[in-house]
């Protein structure tokens, strides 16, 4: 039985700039040098009937922005990555989604902070990303967190 390598074809979501710049920075040592491709995804979420917290503009202006911080993060490391705007009504449903629709090998992401309060009022796409996906998940350290 072959089985494929765990970094062959990698969904890699970013949230929002802090996390893009963290998540890319944990991630290149571990693909340097091998034929990884990235595919970074940034989801802008919709309120399925409710009001939308900014207009579609405004968080597609977000997202370029943040994928700025995704490029600028692997500029010089000759690694093979794209990025890929998503829309749905479940953060963790879109990237499962993404990670079959793209042949992805694994979803690999660093946890973002926040405090228990405002996971449990907002849900925690963390939780749902490794309690609902049939895609491998690796969660990288912070690296900065680490050497803090």
């Amino acid at each position: 039985m072959m089985t494929e390598p765990f970094f062959d074809r990698v969904i890699v979501p970013v949230a929002n700039r802090d996390d893009a710049a963290a998540t890319t920075t944990a991630l290149i040592p571990h693909v340097k040098g091998t034929d990884c491709t990235v595919i970074a995804v940034h989801v802008i979420e919709k309120a399925g009937g409710a009001p939308d917290k900014a207009s579609v503009e405004q968080r597609k202006q977000n997202a370029e922005e943040i994928f700025a911080i995704v490029t600028e993060g692997f500029s010089d490391s000759e690694i093979p990555f794209k990025t890929q705007l998503l829309y749905g009504t479940d953060v963790a449903t879109s990237v499962i989604e993404e990670a079959h629709d793209s042949n992805a090998s694994a979803i690999v992401f660093t946890p973002r902070g926040g405090s228990r309060w405002r996971k449990l009022l907002t849900g925690d796409v963390t939780h749902k990303l490794v309690g609902n996906s049939d895609v491998p998940i690796l969660v990288l350290p912070d690296r900065e967190v680490i050497e803090a």
